[in-house]
């Protein structure tokens, strides 16, 4: 005979399971490139803490997985509860066309307007064409950093033949590089920047020195999922389109909310970055923006990561899952 305790833990884990069934919906984790770090995932933060996932279809998002970008967020994004995630465009692009079944559902960042360069407090330099003979930090070879750097250059009358460029690692390692002299100008964010004015100070952001529109992130979906869930796919759009809109509307609340998921204390200071970034227009709400997607693939081709010519989106992108007011070419 079962004692009373166990009768009563029986009855309840009967309850919660009997409650989730009829709520129709089920507690699951996605991929969100650079999690608590960058700020891609602001939208899903506030999303997961308002209840809009578990509102708006039948999966309700309460954990995000993260990666250090690239074909790890792919990777980690196909091994998730639920194979979708925000990942940089450039690994989606190069997922697809290694024959992953994987396909672009909507877009995520599109600009890179909050990125520059910076160099010491007391460095003569004044701007991007000082830095002829010079040195400059990015992340990595084949980074968007890469991309950007060789896209300012050339939209300068200059070329990667007259500077040294140096892969110095990340965000901090760039710093580090710049405070120790190793390069003249390094990579940079707005927040990384907000932390160190008393190190460096900008020497060009990118938004001034060429066109910033420049698609980061884009939404996946396994393809194979997506065939036989297409609530579920159109539901964690519309959950991470309900969290941006309730985002622009409370900025103070929702950078409250993100420092919290990210565990970092310093909720001042994540107020002041959220603002910047809505005045840019950082997030999409999910509506692909070809022309930033011609220009980061500008960038994938730079770099040689693509073949020069004209891509066609329609062999990687499915914006049926949006809804009817995104779906329209932009």
């Amino acid at each position: 005979m079962l004692k009373r305790s166990n009768l009563a833990r029986l009855a309840l884990s009967m309850g919660l399971a009997f409650c989730a069934f009829a709520s129709g919906t089920k507690a699951e984790t996605i991929t969100v490139t650079h999690w608590g770090g960058q700020f891609y995932g602001v939208p899903y933060a506030v999303a997961m803490e308002k209840g809009f996932f578990k509102k708006d279809g039948p999966v309700d998002v309460t954990g995000i997985l993260t990666a250090a970008g690239g074909g790890t967020a792919v990777r980690n994004t196909q091994a998730g509860d639920v194979p979708f995630g925000e990942v940089s465009l450039a690994a989606a692009v190069q997922a697809i066309n290694a024959g992953q079944k994987l396909a672009i559902v909507g877009a995520g960042v599109t600009t890179v307007a909050d990125q520059m360069w910076v160099v010491k407090k007391d460095s003569k330099l004044t701007s991007i064409k000082e830095l002829v003979g010079q040195s400059i930090g990015f992340t990595s070879p084949a980074s968007v950093s890469n991309m950007v750097i060789l896209m300012a250059l050339k939209a300068n009358g200059m070329s990667a033949k007259q500077v040294k460029l140096v892969p110095a690692g990340d965000l901090g390692a760039n710093l580090s590089a710049v405070s120790s002299g190793a390069v003249a100008a390094g990579f940079s964010d707005e927040l990384v920047y907000a932390q160190n004015t008393e190190l460096v100070r900008p020497l060009f952001l990118v938004r001034d020195v060429m066109s910033p529109k420049m698609m980061q992130t884009v939404l996946v979906i396994a393809t194979d999922y997506a065939a036989t869930h297409r609530d579920a796919v159109k539901g964690l759009i519309a959950g991470r389109r309900d969290g941006l809109r309730y985002m622009r509307e409370h900025l103070d609340e929702s950078a409250d909310i993100v420092a919290k998921a990210y565990n970092n204390p310093n909720a001042e200071l994540f107020r002041a970055h959220l603002r910047r970034l809505n005045a840019v227009d950082y997030w999409s709400d999910g509506k692909l923006d070809y022309d930033a997607m011609n220009h980061m693939v500008e960038g994938l081709q730079i770099t040689g990561q693509l073949k020069e010519g004209p891509i066609d989106w329609t062999k990687y992108v499915d914006t049926s899952f949006l809804p009817a007011d995104l779906q329209a070419m932009r």
